[in-house]
């Protein structure tokens, strides 16, 4: 979490830096800070508690010209959200701002107050600016660059961090250790963030870093060192990123706004993919055959929404492309001895591409004899897109939205993709491929009809306004599509939700059940339908209200203790698709309702980048 912005230029980068931090601020935003320097050393600082309009607000009031700066939004992970906690921080002359975990701050804390230092924070990021303070009085005729290359050792974690000395204008430092870093190039000015989101106003010119890099940076030069001590060059880049999120246009919130975008961003996933009666993916380029030619078993990684889109992806690789599969998630996955089976892939999903636990589960499997990598990714020039064998990208735009929408639906549809793709080595029929290609092709349609029934869950959203629990079932692939709905419903309106494979329920979910606690039922017309409702009596039973969102040919009615939700005919191939976007709907009506933030709900942000 937390978004770094920084600039060395010839001219006022105040409102550049604003900017910046306007487009992280996905990243984080329990509070903002801003520190410039302008070229007689003249130092304007300003921290504010909230949103970086609160920032952007106090900023009016100051004349805050500057040529060198630095501004932060935060996500707060040591030190509770207060101006006192929030970046920059500052230790005498040194200026630090930090996205990441110093997993040693306590000691090193420790250390610089026995040396004489007051902390005015609870954050670790005080500690950098201290530790950076305390090695340069050790070796005063030493430059900033060379008081990093001492101070960086001492650190234990995943970080990125900015630093400036506030007495020489036009030099900033920066380092990475697991955390995204990329420079933007401008024409006598030059610009860092933790996102290219925040550079495109200012330049497409791009340079990413990578693990260990080390930058000093003057408004015309940059000098990067790697992590074996070695002055390098890193490859110019040219963006073709289209911000169009900036405006939410008709809507009232970016989640709202993603929602309804979906059929569009499925056809720009499917374009150029579906050729001549074909799935083609040309693009993993002529190694993914000799790759894909020796799998025999396939590792997906992911968190959160992503690693519901695993589940369903396992499904479809042990169905139709008949290579086991199995799922976990990341931050579990990295921790523990795998054991690593002969023509082993492994795929990550990740809609930001810096999710940091599935990042090192990239890593680590590079270390552990997988024979390669395959992400799935919707934002280009990612760590996890520049670091991974082959790259699928989703395609489904800009998502501002914590909680993803069209990421996960995009996400589906690429790994159904790939499924095929796979499956061709593996003997599947041209007939299987043809109707999953033809599902693939109707989809944006059927959603645009689930889309036109809105006003209906609007009304459903409005029985879950008092309810402090819910209970999501579904069976086969829509279990994890249970699951995701449970996500959304907990994420933006703060409802406890669980989700439940149906045939558990005797297992222990059924003591829940009573007059307080709906059920949401996923019902799709499939082989399962008689054993789901089955499930669904033994609940109805017990006092409960149903919510089945059920195929309008499922012959369910409504009547005391029941809603049906119709929903349109959809193959069940692509059913687990389908099927999430009405749950993102009611989610998204009972958060309205409730009167929460939808967009950024509370502790979250939507790029997990530090553990």
């Amino acid at each position: 979490m937390c978004g770094i912005v920084g600039a060395v230029a010839q001219r006022n980068i105040e409102e550049i830096l604003l900017e910046g931090l306007r487009r992280l601020e996905y990243r984080g935003y329990d509070s903002a800070g801003l520190l410039v320097v302008n070229s007689k050393g003249h130092v304007n600082y300003l921290r504010r508690v909230g949103k970086v309009k609160e920032l952007a607000a106090a900023v009016t009031q100051y004349n805050m010209h500057g040529i060198t700066g630095m501004a932060h939004t935060r996500w707060a992970t040591h030190g509770e959200p207060t101006e006192k906690n929030a970046h920059p921080h500052i230790s005498d002359y040194i200026t630090v701002v930090h996205n990441g975990i110093i997993e040693n701050h306590e000691p090193l804390r420790n250390s610089l107050i026995e040396r004489g230092y007051c902390f005015n924070s609870q954050t670790d990021t005080e500690v950098i600016a201290h530790l950076v303070n305390w090695e340069y009085k050790q070796c005063k005729d030493s430059t900033l660059l060379e008081v990093i290359k001492k101070a960086i050792p001492q650190l234990r974690g995943t970080y990125s961090i900015l630093v400036m000395d506030n007495r020489i204008p036009g030099i900033l430092v920066a380092v990475t250790s697991g955390g995204p870093l990329v420079i933007g190039i401008g024409i006598g000015e030059n610009f860092i963030a933790s996102d290219q989101v925040a550079l495109l106003p200012v330049t497409r010119n791009l340079i990413f870093l990578e693990e260990g890099d080390l930058v000093e940076m003057t408004c015309h030069n940059i000098n990067i060192v790697n992590k074996a001590g070695h002055l390098i060059k890193r490859p110019h880049i040219e963006s073709n990123i289209q911000y169009e999120a900036c405006d939410k246009g008709k809507y009232r919130f970016y989640m709202q706004k993603e929602i309804y975008e979906q059929p569009v961003a499925l056809k720009n996933t499917l374009e150029w993919r579906l050729v001549q009666g074909q799935i083609n993916l040309n693009e993993l380029g002529s190694q993914a055959y000799d790759l894909f030619s020796k799998v025999q078993h396939i590792k997906i990684v992911a968190c959160g929404s992503s690693y519901h889109a695993g589940m369903v992806a396992r499904n479809w690789f042990e169905e139709l492309a008949d290579i086991p599969c199995d799922v976990e998630i990341a931050s579990e996955f990295r921790y523990r001895k795998s054991v690593v089976r002969s023509g082993h892939l492994i795929i990550t999903l990740s809609q930001s591409g810096e999710t940091a636990d599935t990042l090192a589960a990239l890593r680590l499997s590079k270390k552990i004899g997988f024979i390669g990598s395959l992400a799935v990714c919707n934002v280009q020039g990612s760590s996890l897109v520049r670091e991974s064998d082959l790259v699928l990208m989703t395609k489904a735009g800009t998502e501002i939205g914590v909680a993803s929408t069209k990421g996960f639906t995009t996400q589906l549809a690429v790994l159904l993709m790939l499924v095929v793709h796979l499956g061709r080595l593996n003997g599947m029929t041209k007939s299987v491929e043809s109707n999953i290609l033809n599902a693939l092709q109707e989809l944006p349609k059927r959603i645009e009809q689930v889309l036109s029934t809105d006003k209906n869950i609007a009304m459903l959203a409005e029985d879950f306004v008092y309810k402090y629990n819910a209970l999501f079932l579904g069976r086969g692939n829509q279990y994890p599509i249970a699951m995701e709905g449970a996500l959304k419903l907990k994420e933006i309106s703060y409802i406890h939700a669980e989700a439940y494979s149906a045939g558990e329920l005797k297992h222990g979910p059924l003591a829940l059940i009573d007059i307080d606690m709906p059920v949401i039922v996923l019902a799709p017309n499939n082989a399962l339908l008689e054993k789901l409702k089955s499930n669904i009596e033994e609940v109805r039973s017990r006092g409960s209200h149903l919510y089945i969102f059920a195929d309008q040919d499922a012959s369910f009615i409504s009547n005391k203790g029941i809603t049906i939700i119709p929903l349109p005919y959809v193959e069940e191939i692509v059913s687990p698709i389908l099927y999430a976007v009405p749950l993102q709907l009611l989610s998204y009506y009972v958060a309205l309702i409730k009167g929460k933030d939808i967009d950024q709900p509370r502790n979250l942000a939507k790029s997990v980048t530090v553990e």
